[in-house]
């Protein structure tokens, strides 16, 4: 049992990706509720590194993983295009799924999926872990007292330098592109701040000239409420990870809103007319609490609940229809093919 008396969740690791090696995997293994089961691979080799590495079993493949009785959820990190392939395999197979963010390429997968999971009364969850920082319920709430005024303007980026020339998100066939890796970060915090109903008013993607793969891009969205929002992602820029609201009082800003360290003691800035304000908050492990999360919805998931689970598939499927209103609305710029 864990320290909380939940019976740890036994879960299974689907692919050998990066993600799974650097952080995912590590910190399942040290959580109490996760109580890591197999890994399987494209690799037997590969796989079997990892099973060595963190203690777990190692399996030739990914159909031989879903069909262990002792597996109860999966956590599938394979490129984005797989993701609803092996994630429609395990909820057929029975399995609670976990998967890397985005759930698919487009948003009928998305609802395919999120269906699927419903049907079966399993748990699916993408695995953005920057909502379960306390960081942004932090500033929420400052909004919600009005400490900024009455909201206008939202702004967002996340951009990271260039990858190598073999890496997977340079791959069109396999879901790569800044909008779908990076794009996605600021258009999911404009929803958490602005309500999940956002307009897309227009967008611009820089495309490369041989495949069409988006290197970055920028949207203008426009919420229920009528803020309007801009956000900057790509694969060209020196790293950014920020958003911020203003209002007709005030100003919010806050940096490494996306990937901060466990450590990372985040530093909220509130401007006024004369007056300046820091918040500085605990340092949290966003990557810890997205585990435990999963972990409670399997535990406490009744088939037919209507609130959390339903949100959650709401919210989910609406980000995937603005990443379609991105695409659709984008007017593209062709750059020379670099990498």
């Amino acid at each position: 049992m864990s320290r909380a008396g939940v019976r740890p969740l036994r879960l299974g690791a689907l692919a050998t990706s990066s993600i799974a090696r650097r952080r995912v995997l590590p910190t399942a293994v040290s959580t109490p509720e996760v109580d890591l089961v197999a890994v399987a691979g494209r690799s037997a080799d590969k796989a079997g590194r990892f099973a060595e590495q963190f203690g777990c079993a190692a399996e030739l493949d990914y159909a031989a993983l879903l069909k262990r009785p002792d597996v109860e959820a999966v956590y599938i990190s394979t490129p984005t295009a797989l993701h609803r392939e092996w994630a429609d395999r395990a909820l057929r197979a029975g399995k609670h799924v976990l998967v890397e963010k985005p759930i698919g390429v487009n948003a009928d997968e998305a609802r395919q999926l999120y269906s699927l999971a419903r049907e079966r009364g399993l748990v699916l969850r993408e695995n953005y872990m920057f909502p379960h920082h306390p960081q942004h319920a932090f500033a929420a709430d400052l909004v919600r007292r009005g400490r900024i005024g009455t909201p206008s303007t939202f702004q967002a980026s996340f951009c990271i330098p260039p990858l190598s020339a073999d890496d997977i998100r340079y791959s069109p066939g396999l879901g790569g592109g800044a909008l779908l890796d990076v794009g996605v970060y600021p258009l999911r915090a404009a929803a958490l701040l602005l309500g999940p109903e956002l307009q897309v008013a227009g967008a611009t993607l820089r495309t490369r000239a041989s495949d069409g793969l988006d290197l970055s891009g920028q949207a203008l969205l426009i919420s229920l409420s009528g803020v309007l929002a801009q956000v900057t992602f790509g694969f060209e820029h020196v790293y950014a990870s920020s958003y911020t609201l203003w209002g007709d009082r005030g100003r919010l800003s806050l940096t490494r809103a996306f990937t901060p360290p466990a450590a990372h003691r985040p530093v909220l800035v509130l401007e006024e007319q004369d007056h300046e304000e820091r918040f500085t908050l605990p340092a949290s492990d966003q990557l810890r609490s997205c585990l435990q999360d999963f972990v409670a919805a399997v535990r406490g998931y009744e088939v037919g609940d209507g609130s959390a689970e339903a949100d959650r598939r709401r919210d989910a499927i609406a980000l995937m229809e603005c990443v379609d209103e991105v695409r659709g609305h984008a007017v593209r710029v062709t750059t020379d093919d670099c990498p």
